[in-house]
């Protein structure tokens, strides 16, 4: 039998001992077996780890780090590659696969590698769990370039992905052409700029902005609890098709995603009120000026989902029950 798998059969089962012998406070095996496999993996995380390993990764569920988001931060100091053992960066690598979905993951993968290389690639990330897995609130992190990722197994009530999220890609340097060859994520600009291509003049006047908001951490996704006044054109100026356009655009947006994640988001868009969403363009910062707008977000009381295509990817994603 190869060597590494042997290890890392004999790793899980160890793991998977730790969790039924009530190390983590489980009230029962059934009840880990049943969560999502992301989750039971945080959980199986959490039982390998070593007291000097908890000190540094393991922390309280009020600690304001949990839900903090940035474009390129590590949550601790210490990367996984200088904390964890091989088998424990295993576990971490099949969290963060396992909240992407089959379709995307491929490129996702390709994202973080590439936009992470120089770094020392997946290794050059950061984690830290918060609360306890097993026993109440938890909440799993993973921070790097272009990435902040949670898994919370809805610890964090009434909120999308465990808190806001984000992610990028930079595929040919920091400043991409106005195609942006080879971004994983471009895709969603085109889509969206589908919708603006749908509107007529005057639904273009209202969804044309110029400057768009700034990039300061999670300043970047507070969500204000408003339905009127924010940037770019309210659905109730679309027609039903072009609602339904929009509507689609916002499953792409969330198609890298894992289904349950995807679904979620979108139940809690339509219960917050659909109509009630802004979309905006903005105009002032259109790579190459060729009309196709590079930035633009979609807003509501209690969601914002902002894609910034200058001078690279950025994406941050915040998404509520209510604000």
């Amino acid at each position: 039998m190869n060597t590494a798998l042997s290890s890392r059969r004999q790793f899980l089962q160890r793991s998977s001992r730790a969790l039924a012998s009530g190390l983590l406070a489980v009230p029962a095996l059934q009840a880990v077996e049943a969560l999502p496999k992301s989750e039971t993996l945080v959980q199986q995380l959490y039982g390998s780890l070593k007291e000097e390993q908890r000190k540094l990764l393991c922390f309280g569920w009020e600690d304001a780090r949990r839900l903090k988001v940035d474009n390129n931060w590590h949550i601790t100091p210490q990367k996984i590659g200088e904390v964890l053992g091989a088998d424990q960066q295993d576990l971490v690598r099949q969290i963060f696969d396992g909240l992407h979905s089959e379709e995307y993951k491929k490129e996702v993968w390709r994202q973080f590698d590439q936009d992470n290389k120089s770094d020392g690639g997946f290794a050059s990330s950061s984690i830290a769990l918060f609360g306890q897995p097993g026993s109440g609130k938890f909440e799993f992190v993973l921070t790097g370039r272009h990435c902040t990722r949670r898994c919370d197994g809805n610890s964090e009530t009434g909120t999308a992905f465990g808190g806001p999220i984000f992610y990028g890609h930079a595929a040919k340097g920091f400043y991409e052409k106005p195609d942006h060859a080879g971004n994983a994520y471009w895709y969603q600009a085109k889509r969206a700029n589908e919708v603006f291509q749908a509107l007529d003049g005057r639904q273009r006047q209202l969804a044309l902005k110029g400057d768009s908001r700034e990039e300061t951490g999670n300043k970047t996704v507070k969500l204000t609890g408003k339905t009127s006044g924010l940037d770019g054109i309210p659905m109730t100026e679309l027609t039903a098709d072009q609602k339904g356009l929009v509507r689609q655009v916002l499953g792409d947006l969330l198609k890298p995603f894992r289904p349950e994640d995807a679904k979620e988001s979108l139940q809690y868009i339509e219960a917050a009120g659909f109509d009630h969403l802004h979309m905006a363009f903005y105009q002032n910062q259109d790579v190459g000026k060729d009309g196709v707008w590079d930035v633009w977000q979609i807003e509501g009381p209690s969601m914002i989902w902002y894609f910034r295509g200058d001078p690279h990817v950025h994406c941050w994603a915040h998404i509520k029950e209510k604000a």
